[in-house]
């Protein structure tokens, strides 16, 4: 067997090895076996990172220039990440298995987030205020807020990271990333390239490693500023719960069990296909799978037939395939997660009407792949509709009509997103007025863009990603007071 590639940290502009000299293999989902090793970080590198970041938060190379210079230089990583769009997307499903056909468009598309917000820097403004004061002249400006931490996760490792480090970066900060220790690989990539686009040493470092030995120090560190998570709940919370010990500015993208919603009115072939876009695209591992499929009783019998005679047709195999349609979960710890949770809905008493177990079709190979799994007969109180599975496992509900539905939708912790499936116009405007959750599509499912705030509801986060509102997140605001009065009056009188 060929020796495995060494993949070293980023930190200072430099390639750096781990301090403890230890590394950690990286696994191709689809042949279950390890391909690279990746360096081990631990506390001694986190803070060796955070230093690297604080230092260039006021060298003048990146303290020193003005928001439209960050801004070309943000432009230009989006054409460096345009002309490399194809070898990351490769990179991408080596390390996590997900498909080329959706990896691809993620990479090609992940440069919008540096143009947008490329574009955007340099109109954020400040504001003359029409103070109440005499002889006071008085403003705000918005500044950054420090080093920030970026912890992400394994499903979608580069656009994820785009959404949290494009607006951090054009508000003037810098970065110390914490990628997945599953997907690490492309973030390494990706450093590459921002420091080709010009962006000085220590504005952009990459820790690699798991979370109690790197993620930790991190988030806890007195020099860090502000924390930006993608994950699961548990995790989030723990993240939460740290970075308050040091009044940490937090954001928190997290899980969900999304609703979709079909209403006897919708136009059946695109409902079905919404569906199964909503929660096999990606083999489920999407935060906003709609994993909860609610179907109105008067259209459930014929709208499951043709929903389970759709997901049979689903191409399993190599995600490296343009055809491929159902590729391996990422991690083996996944894998086992979700056919434990086929056990679960079993044991509650829902019925399996498609898959239900592991997939040993002879294009899986030896990966970790699970069949597209569908369960009818499920209540909203079961565990398989209340809790994440982040697999390919659909629980169909019933309902008699809107209030049924809306009840039914929110009746969970989370409130990330929803779907609606409806040819009513009321409908389509009405429904996602009373839905708790951060998005909701109607007539459509899984659509995100660089212009459209992303978040959650209840325990499925805090804060914004994406949009004019995004990059409010990582700064904060200065008011500045200027009094032209001649003669200064009692100082023992608060103005």
């Amino acid at each position: 067997m060929a020796e495995l590639e060494k993949l070293d940290m980023y930190i200072g502009g430099e390639r750096v090895k781990p301090a403890s000299g230890e590394y950690f293999e990286t696994f191709n989902p689809y042949t279950g076996q390890p391909w690279a090793l990746v360096a081990r970080g631990g506390e001694q590198d986190a803070d060796r990172a955070v230093q690297a970041a604080k230092a260039a938060l006021d060298d003048p190379e990146w303290a020193g220039i003005n928001a439209t210079q960050r801004g070309a230089m943000l432009r230009r990583l989006g054409d460096i990440l345009t002309a490399n769009a194809e070898r990351l997307g490769k990179l991408e499903v080596q390390d996590n298995g997900k498909l080329i056909a959706e990896m691809g468009m993620q990479c090609q598309y992940l440069p919008q987030w540096y143009y947008y917000f490329g574009g955007l820097v340099d109109k954020i403004e400040g504001a003359v205020l029409p103070i109440d004061k005499p002889d006071t002249f008085t403003y705000t400006r918005s500044e950054p807020l420090g080093v920030c931490v970026m912890i992400t996760p394994w499903n979608s490792p580069l656009l994820l990271l785009a959404w949290k480090l494009a607006p951090a970066l054009a508000a003037g900060n810098t970065v110390v990333v914490k990628p997945s220790e599953f997907t690490s690989a492309s973030t390494l990539a990706f450093a590459d390239m921002v420091e080709e686009a010009g962006f000085p040493k220590g504005v952009f470092n990459v820790v690699t490693g798991f979370g109690k030995e790197a993620g930790e120090p991190l988030v806890v560190h007195p020099d860090v500023a502000k924390i930006a998570f993608t994950g699961g709940a548990m995790s989030g919370t723990h993240v939460y719960q740290q970075a308050a010990a040091g009044l940490k500015k937090v954001s928190l993208e997290l899980g969900g069990k999304s609703p979709n919603i079909v209403f006897d009115d919708c136009n059946m072939e695109n409902a079905v296909k919404g569906a199964i876009s909503g929660i096999f695209a990606a083999t489920g591992q999407t935060c906003i799978a709609g994993s909860r499929l609610l179907v109105q009783e008067s259209i459930h019998d014929e709208f499951v037939e043709k929903l389970v005679d759709f997901a049979k047709t689903a191409k399993m195999g190599d995600p490296m395939s343009m055809d491929t349609q159902v590729g391996p979960v990422t991690t083996h710890p996944q894998y086992e997660k979700i056919l434990g949770y086929m056990d679960v809905a079993r044991e509650d008493g829902a019925e399996c009407l498609l898959g239900g177990g592991k997939a040993e079709r002879p294009e899986c190979g030896d990966g970790w792949f699970v069949e597209p799994t569908v369960f009818a007969g499920v209540n909203n109180k079961m565990r398989i509709a209340q809790e994440e599975v982040f697999g390919p496992v659909l629980s169909i509900i019933p309902f008699k009509d809107d209030d049924e539905a809306v009840s039914i939708a929110n009746d969970v912790i989370y409130g990330l997103a929803s779907g609606v499936w409806t040819g009513d116009i009321r409908r389509a405007i009405e429904i996602p007025k009373r839905i708790k959750s951060g998005t909701v599509w109607v007539n459509t499912y899984r659509a995100v863009s660089y212009v459209a705030p992303f978040g959650g509801y209840k325990q499925s986060g805090l804060g914004r990603e994406s949009g004019q509102q995004a990059i409010q997140e990582y700064m904060q605001t200065k008011t500045v007071w200027i009094s032209t009065a001649t003669e200064t009056p009692n100082p023992f009188v608060m103005r």
